[in-house]
């Protein structure tokens, strides 16, 4: 008996030891709807662009095993907080508002957020030039929060899409006048034949209070373990020179946060 007893516990203690040696699989959850370069499917149904190698780069450099889950935007703090995914990596930037919900890791990239119109439109990044237009907006982003805060009192209409593409779309048959996203996913979008009708204005004036410090993973209150593993990776990829080097294939400077 006491034979059975002990082999018990030693192969219970053996299971337990490969467990432990095994990565930890975390579900990074990144937002179902492409948003190039940082994220979108390719031909063979697989996510790539800048911010899906970042997230495969921060996860070796933190040992940890990691899935990427696709979750429509507008529900992924949800998702978040009611445990489907354990990380949120999409482009979301480390606001005062959101961290009332949620924690973030440390910023792993910073871009200005721009207007975007016409080529044959005289439009500025300012409220005064936005007077009477009908400006888009992605939903549950900075820059619909921005917009709201900003230019609400100028602009005809803040119009507020699902989707990024969708915007861009309504933009580009003239349904809107202009509209306010990322600079790095508006770059792509000008330099594409899609947007060739269309520039970049411009940046508009900073709020950090609205557009954040930068963007971070962002994870559930109290997950300090889990925070502290990726704070870690970000570290050695920015170190280690991984950071620059996948950059590099994307863009022409860095977007590292200051």
């Amino acid at each position: 008996m006491k034979f059975m007893k002990s082999l018990a516990a030693a192969t219970l203690a053996g299971a337990l030891g490969a467990g432990a040696a095994m990565a930890e699989e975390v579900k990074i959850g990144i937002a179902a709807e492409p948003y190039p370069p940082f994220a979108s499917l390719d031909a063979s149904g697989e996510w790539g662009g800048w911010e899906v190698e970042i997230i495969n780069a921060v996860c070796e450099a933190a040992e940890l095993d990691c899935v990427i889950t696709p979750v429509a935007w507008d529900g992924i703090i949800p998702s978040l907080t009611g445990q489907q995914i354990d990380a949120i990596m999409a482009s979301m930037s480390i606001t005062d508002e959101r961290m009332k919900t949620i924690d973030f890791s440390d910023p792993y990239y910073n871009t200005p957020a721009v207007i975007v119109a016409d080529r044959s439109m005289d439009i500025a990044p300012s409220a005064a030039s936005l007077d009477g237009k009908i400006l888009g907006v992605q939903a549950a982003t900075t820059h619909q929060a921005y917009a709201t805060a900003h230019f609400a009192d100028a602009a005809a209409e803040i119009r507020v899409y699902q989707t990024q593409d969708e915007a861009n779309q309504d933009l580009v048959s003239g349904r809107i006048d202009a509209i306010q996203a990322d600079s790095i996913a508006m770059g792509e979008f000008v330099n594409s034949d899609a947007g060739a009708c269309c520039e970049i204005k411009g940046a508009v004036p900073n709020d950090e209070s609205i557009l954040g410090k930068g963007v971070g993973a962002g994870l559930r209150k109290g997950d300090d373990d889990l925070r502290e593993k990726i704070n870690a990776g970000i570290a050695k990829i920015i170190e280690n020179g991984t950071h620059d080097e996948i950059t590099a294939r994307y863009f022409d400077t860095s977007i590292l946060a200051e």
